[in-house]
């Protein structure tokens, strides 16, 4: 996984020109839906509440790397490589999605928040949308699907 600030965003090779250019000009007004960046890869800009732990799960993807940034609020984020899980929910071809029981081992953290983003690869699970204190608060944030080659 890589954390960093979206100023950085366009050093790191796996992420093209135009999917730079995308994010650097993301206006945090931008409207909650999918968006085509190029033939490839497409963005996903949602609202929700985050959740407790308990209601979260383990999600990873085969066909594509994540890259997801807070446009408002907070949100916790844990990673872990998928060898150390337990499949839940097998692989959904046409969501390309996998749900895992939550790992013995305890995974990393972090805390997403406006300006940083977290790049995931399909070998990392991940576990987003959980809140940071006892109440759940809105986020609005756009996760970018870049096809894995």
């Amino acid at each position: 996984m890589i954390t960093d600030k979206i100023d950085n965003i366009d050093k790191y090779k796996e992420i093209s020109p135009d999917i730079c250019a995308f994010l650097k000009n993301l206006d945090q007004d931008i409207h909650c839906g999918k968006y085509w960046i190029n033939h490839d890869d497409f963005a996903n800009v949602d609202i929700y509440e985050t959740k407790s732990h308990e209601d979260c799960v383990f999600e990873s993807h085969k066909n594509y790397i994540d890259i997801q940034l807070v446009l408002e609020g907070q949100e916790r984020l844990d990673f872990i490589d998928i060898g150390s899980l337990s499949v839940k929910v097998p692989y959904d071809v046409e969501k390309d999605l996998i749900f895992y029981y939550n790992p013995e081992k305890t995974p990393n953290s972090i805390i997403l928040e406006k300006g940083n983003f977290a790049m995931l690869f399909p070998y990392e699970a991940h576990k987003p949308q959980m809140r940071l204190m006892s109440d759940g608060q809105n986020v609005k944030k756009v996760v970018i699907k870049i096809k894995y080659k």
